[in-house]
């Protein structure tokens, strides 16, 4: 086991009821988990996203936190939260990365591992 290690779990949902198809506005929303499987307690500082859309549109976003929040997570601590995305088609992509700083100094990213956005579907495919 690394001492610097999260673990990242995703979970889309498209959400047909804020999005209008009729003017190629599909919402998404994501729910997060992370959870320090290391053996260091770290601070999420960080985050940067990188959402493609069917039409090879690209946007980058890069802020501190996540929803207001810099969670301080112990060995073996999770912090779950929910955001979300609208895209101008009825699919896409997103990935990305958290920057972490160790309670010893060590600073770290953790990948974001891609996930799809599916609003015929809902479901998340790897």
């Amino acid at each position: 086991m690394t001492d610097y290690k999260m673990r990242i779990e995703v979970l889309p949902q498209y959400l047909a009821e804020q999005s209008e198809p009729e003017d190629d506005t599909y919402v998404f929303s994501y729910t997060i988990t992370i959870t320090n499987i290391g053996q260091v307690a770290a601070q999420l500082i960080s985050r940067t996203w990188h959402i493609n859309d069917a039409e090879g549109q690209h946007q980058r976003v890069k802020g501190l936190g996540v929803v207001g929040h810099q969670p301080l997570l112990k060995p073996g601590e999770s912090f779950q939260y929910t955001s979300g995305t609208h895209l101008r088609t009825t699919t896409g992509t997103m990935h990305g990365s958290f920057f972490f700083v160790a309670v010893d100094g060590e600073r770290f990213e953790q990948d974001i591992p891609i996930f799809v956005l599916d609003a015929l579907s809902g479901q998340l495919r790897h």
